[in-house]
């Protein structure tokens, strides 16, 4: 992938410091051997649907916490029943939620409070798997 493109990064989470802090930690480009990262910010499970439906998302990152449509929940629906989904990062708020985490069929897990260094370096690695699936796609 040239790096005059760009990827589109979904953050959900019904409370906007959450997904700031998310993009903040995503920042531009997570890694430079990457593209440029669009952060696309939703606060509504039917909004996320929307998007992922529509193929245009390359990475997403689910707040578990989200009200009143957890992360988990979502996940485990866009997994179900979007073509094509690309890799899903939950933000969980205990690490014991993991196990719940993998019930939800997430691709990668962030435990709050956000590590930024954490957070670029999982958004990088499922930016690498979609470019990388896209690629063997064709």
């Amino acid at each position: 992938m040239s790096s005059d493109q760009v990827m589109k990064v979904l953050v959900y989470s019904d409370d906007a410091s959450t997904r700031e802090k998310v993009r903040l930690a995503i920042g531009r480009r997570p890694a430079p051997d990457l593209p440029l990262a669009e952060i696309i910010e939703c606060a509504t499970q039917a909004k996320v649907i929307q998007l992922l439906d529509s193929g245009e998302i390359d990475v997403a990152v689910l707040d578990g916490e989200a009200q009143p449509a957890g992360g988990m929940g979502v996940s485990r629906q866009a997994k179900d029943e979007v073509f094509d989904c690309p890799p899903i990062c939950l933000l969980i708020a205990r690490r014991d939620d993991r196990w719940l985490a993998n019930w939800s069929r997430a691709d990668a897990v962030v435990a709050q409070p956000i590590d930024p260094m954490v957070m670029a370096d999982t958004v990088a690695d499922l930016m690498r798997t979609r470019s990388a699936g896209r690629l063997t796609a064709h």
